[in-house]
């Protein structure tokens, strides 16, 4: 169970990171700058810990597609980015391909 809340803990981090990412407007502004390496660091360790009980591909998968999926969410909601149909389904192709590729772990297949 830590595993599993290690790699929750990296997905919210590297979404934080990303947001950082954006809000530095280009290394311009300190604060937002150096929290992104803070986040991604901090990120990369909880992944670490993860990826010991979480095969790679499932953990990556869940990690990659979990926070690009909620970068998304955030571009539209927070930053106003426009949503399109195209971008929708996009979102949808990604949750759906993080799916497909564990559900074998979820059926417990070794």
């Amino acid at each position: 169970m830590l595993h599993w809340l290690c790699l929750a803990g990296a997905i919210l981090l590297e979404v934080a990171g990303t947001t950082s990412m954006k809000l530095s407007q280009g290394f311009s502004r300190p604060l937002p700058s150096v929290l992104l390496f803070v986040f991604y660091a901090a990120s990369f360790a909880l992944m670490t810990i993860a990826v010991k009980r979480i095969d790679m591909s499932v953990s990556y998968a869940i990690w990659s597609g979990v926070g690009t999926a909620l970068i998304a969410l955030i571009g539209f909601g927070w930053f106003r980015e426009p949503v399109t149909a195209l971008k929708v389904a996009s979102m949808l192709l990604i949750v759906l391909g993080v799916i497909g590729l564990n559900l074998d772990s979820w059926r417990g297949t070794p």
